[in-house]
């Protein structure tokens, strides 16, 4: 293929499924990674996609259910339920754990239903959770992952943040994903899949925050399998299927306003 054509291709994977990896190029058009790395050098440059380390994204995403809202929008949908589910979660820790904590809606609420609770250990990549938690005088310790800035997430990302994760170990990770298919948790940004699955890798549980329209629903990054997961915490039961597949996979599932274990 032509390098022209193969980057009108690429443009318009991008229009369809609004991101995509280097990887995924590659094997789909039978390129090299680092062909695929000038092409999308070239399509950043000229102002056609917003290339990041490990793939790219289309300016401009269409509305879709691949696709989160806009971070700010999601802070004010189903407070109700968010605030449920963190309560909830919150109530599952004992005082002393040591917890890492990723960026989203859910687990800013989560973190702070936590504050209230005392001598907490807290590694996260989100300012505002560690603002949260710094503030709230109940002999918190919390340590914020250095790294490259992104606005929208609030949060720190990147290969930096990454390899900050190394320096911990802890008892649990809360994380907040995009959708949970009947195999997988997924989520729609490349780089926060990577920092979830470092969180993952040095932590001995996974407690996933999820409210029920995520459920069985697509996404595009797989952050880790269902067998990984300890636990899901959410505000309704699962479908019938989902509820299987959950079961199968050995995962606790935790209802809002249930009794805590």
């Amino acid at each position: 293929m032509r390098p022209a054509a193969r980057r009108e291709a690429i443009l318009r994977v991008l229009e369809e499924i609004g991101e995509v990896t280097v990887e995924n190029l590659a094997e789909r058009f039978g390129a090299s990674r680092e062909t695929v790395r000038r092409d999308l050098s070239d399509l950043d440059i000229g102002g056609h996609i917003r290339k990041f380390h490990g793939g790219a994204r289309a300016l401009k995403l269409k509305e879709a259910s691949l696709y989160e809202n806009e971070f700010d929008a999601r802070l004010n949908e189903r407070k109700a339920e968010k605030a449920a589910i963190a309560r909830q979660a919150a109530s599952l820790f004992a005082e002393g754990s040591v917890l890492f904590i990723d960026t989203g809606s859910t687990t800013i609420a989560f973190a702070e239903a936590l504050a209230r609770r005392r001598n907490m250990t807290v590694i996260t990549n989100s300012p505002q959770i560690a603002r949260i938690l710094a503030k709230a005088e109940m002999r918190h310790r919390v340590y914020l992952l250095g790294g490259e800035v992104a606005a929208e997430g609030r949060e720190t990302l990147g290969a930096m943040a990454i390899a900050q994760t190394a320096f911990f170990k802890a008892e649990h990770v809360v994380l907040t994903v995009g959708a949970i298919t009947t195999t997988a948790i997924m989520d729609y940004d490349l780089r926060e899949t990577e920092m979830a699955r470092a969180m993952i890798a040095q932590a001995q549980s996974v407690t996933v925050l999820a409210d029920h329209d995520k459920l069985g629903r697509p996404a595009v990054f797989e952050v880790a399998g269902l067998t990984e997961v300890t636990r899901l915490v959410t505000d309704s039961p699962p479908t019938l299927e989902m509820a299987t597949a959950l079961a199968a996979a050995c995962v606790d599932v935790i209802l809002a306003g249930s009794t805590a274990s």
